[in-house]
């Protein structure tokens, strides 16, 4: 059963937010030109490693931190790069408590050299890494489709530039 439902870009079908706009880190982890993703256990749905950003932490710090929890690596800052913020007043998520949430993302970009070993979290039913053409086949979670997308499209460009932490 699922606690949370994602909302993006259906204004008529999506609830107004009553808690104030929630701060999240999301990675874009990569290996062997494939992208990870997390089957997630609140919505039965895939979308990226991460999670909220705690009022003591930088996004970057809550996103070694979501890493480390979610998948059992330690990561060093310089190996994310941070790709973009994602922002806008549509991107909702809304709990079974009746909190609602309007979702500011910032994404990091992780690119690994070597397969990794990885650690299913409680958050998470199943960690996989996808191709282009796999994911046609799954339910990513709404909030996270056009970052998918944006990386796929722009992928070349994103970790050729490294951009500022």
């Amino acid at each position: 059963m699922s606690i949370v439902t994602f909302y993006r870009g259906d204004p008529a079908n999506t609830p107004k937010p009553n808690m104030p706009a929630h701060l999240g880190a999301n990675a874009i982890i990569t290996w062997d030109g494939k992208l990870l993703l997390e089957r997630r256990q609140d919505s039965d749905t895939w979308g990226l490693v991460g999670g909220g950003v705690k009022k003591t932490e930088s996004s970057q710090q809550g996103m070694i931190r979501e890493i480390y929890e979610e998948l059992g690596l330690r990561v060093k800052p310089e190996q994310l790069t941070k790709l973009q913020v994602y922002g806008e007043p549509g991107r909702v998520a809304a709990f079974q408590d009746g909190s609602i949430w309007r979702m500011v993302i910032v994404v990091y970009g992780l690119s690994l050299t070597q397969e990794p070993v990885l650690r299913i979290s409680a958050e998470s039913r199943q960690l996989r890494f996808f191709s282009r053409e796999e994911l046609k086949t799954i339910e990513i979670a709404v909030t996270h489709q056009d970052i998918v997308e944006d990386w796929f499209v722009n992928k070349n460009q994103i970790f050729e530039k490294k951009s500022p932490n």
